[in-house]
């Protein structure tokens, strides 16, 4: 079946014979890019957002509920991306993060399978004879992402991927069969519902198919009401299912987290914005017409990057989709050589030392972590499976770490995130009475969820962290915090990190 906005009847696109057959070189060449990104995974730790929400998930399969036994300030769909891992390694009996690394590969691999099936429907975009710019595709993917991998940006990026196809295949006023416009509408409604910021991408995307085919029914596309039906389902279900977001997590979070941003320098002048005005530079000055696949893929970058600076942070994982689509953009200007003016013969040394120094400085910008000192190494000895507690606003002492232990995280939050949010709103933002009474009272409540957690699973062991914000004075200026800790002994310190261990 296939199904075209103008309703116009078209034959489906003959296949030329130099399209159906590759060498055995380039496939041998990705099978050993994805060697290279399975090795990775084993070098790089897990990502410390990754190992919380798998967590979350592994709470939510034991009953718990979220919003309420574990704190999350993102949308449900932060939780339940990681639901199927934890499931999957519960039934077989191995580590989530093995199960989250093969469903990324594996997604990765599916979604440029996808994209490739899409784009050979068209005579036009499925004419490329670059084996590179594959193997380039599947690096940027796979190995690229080194310490963000698994984040929920790179899921949204895999899965947006084939809905730039069906945008590209639409700014041609081409059709797409049944199957291109379910996956292309299922991966637009996945994405958006990781992050209303990504709204952003596909509206530039769609608005530019439709001006490019100069037919406004592409605003109405099928795939963009699947994906809009999607996005409502998603929405209207955690209204349904988890009202505690509206009444709790999302006031907290306007008026800690969102009420603060880091500096213009941070987010504007860094490796992630480089790469992008690099990309977008190459771009201009290959004076290669655009086509409705590389005009897809460059509304898209484009569309991340707003979507990065409105987010006000400049952290790395933030960047990715940004990042990625860029180099895809780069990859596609200097390695396809079917466009006006590309050059049908081996890349130049310009183009490649171009390519490799980008990729080699996303993969650094990519491999940003916390360093919390060898805390592993410290505590591992002290308890088989220990019951673990932080007491930090700093998430990266805690995980991976409990995961790397095999061991149960005591508290419903990641870290103690909330004074920490409350501390920078009042440096970098002008608070009223108003407000300055409810951060006494998000102050209060997480006091309150942190005493409720520690009497009802005690933790065999306590980190607190010396080093960032004094949480040990302000752990022994609370009489029931103090009270609840005398049952533990200082067995040393790590890098400021005090660790205590219980001896009754």
């Amino acid at each position: 079946m296939t199904v075209d906005v103008d309703a116009v009847a078209r034959p489906a696109p003959a296949y030329p014979a130099d399209r159906e057959r590759r060498g055995p070189i380039p496939w041998l060449l990705v099978a050993l890019v994805f060697a290279a990104a399975i090795v990775m995974r084993q070098l790089v730790p897990l990502n410390t957002d990754v190992s919380w929400l798998l967590v979350v998930a592994e709470r939510m399969l034991d009953g718990q509920r979220l919003y309420r036994d574990m704190i999350e300030t993102n949308p449900p769909m932060a939780a339940f991306a990681y639901l199927p891992a934890a499931w999957l390694a519960r039934i077989f009996g191995v580590a989530p993060r093995h199960v989250v690394d093969a469903q990324l590969l594996l997604l990765a691999a599916a979604s440029l399978f996808a994209v490739w099936r899409m784009l050979r429907l068209s005579p036009t975009l499925g004419r490329t004879k670059s084996d590179l710019l594959i193997v380039w595709a599947v690096a940027v993917l796979t190995v690229l992402p080194m310490h963000v991998f698994g984040q929920r940006e790179h899921m949204a990026t895999l899965a947006f991927l084939p809905a730039l196809a069906a945008y590209a295949l639409r700014s041609n006023r081409e059709p797409l069969p049944l199957w291109a416009i379910l996956i292309a509408g299922a991966g637009a409604g996945i994405t958006l519902a990781f992050k209303p910021y990504f709204a952003v991408p596909t509206a530039l995307c769609i608005i530019s198919a439709a001006i490019r085919s100069r037919s406004w029914r592409v605003l109405f596309a099928p795939e963009n009401i699947i994906a809009g039906a999607l996005v409502s389902a998603a929405s209207l279900g955690t209204y349904a299912c988890y009202p505690e977001y509206f009444t709790i997590m999302y006031p907290l979070a306007r008026d800690t987290y969102l009420s603060w941003s880091m500096p213009a320098s941070a987010v504007l002048l860094n490796s992630a914005t480089l790469i992008f005005a690099v990309a977008m530079a190459l771009m201009a000055l290959s004076q290669r017409k655009l086509d409705g696949l590389l005009l897809a893929a460059i509304m898209a970058s484009i569309g991340f990057a707003i979507s990065f600076v409105l987010q006000r942070r400049g952290w790395p994982y933030h960047s990715y989709p940004m990042v990625a689509l860029a180099m895809l953009v780069m990859g596609y200007a200097l390695l396809d050589e079917t466009g006006p003016g590309a050059r049908p013969h081996r890349v130049g040394t310009a183009a490649a030392l171009i390519l490799a120094a980008t990729f080699w400085l996303g993969s650094r910008w990519f491999d940003t972590r916390i360093y919390v000192g060898p805390i592993e190494q410290a505590v591992a000895g002290l308890k088989l499976h220990p019951r673990l507690l932080v007491l930090s606003g700093e998430a990266a002492i805690g995980h991976p770490l409990v995961h790397d232990l095999g061991g149960t995280w005591v508290s419903r939050q990641q870290s103690l995130l909330i004074r920490e949010w409350v501390e920078l709103t009042r440096e970098r933002s002008s608070v009223d009475a108003a407000t300055d009474a409810r951060l006494n009272d998000y102050l209060a409540l997480e006091r309150k969820w942190l005493i409720e957690d520690f009497k009802k699973l005690p933790p065999d062991i306590v980190l607190i962290d010396d080093l960032r914000d004094g949480w040990g004075d302000w752990a022994r200026a609370d009489a029931e915090l103090s009270q609840l800790l005398k049952p533990y002994s200082s067995v040393g310190s790590v890098e400021g990190i005090e660790i205590l261990r219980r001896t009754e």
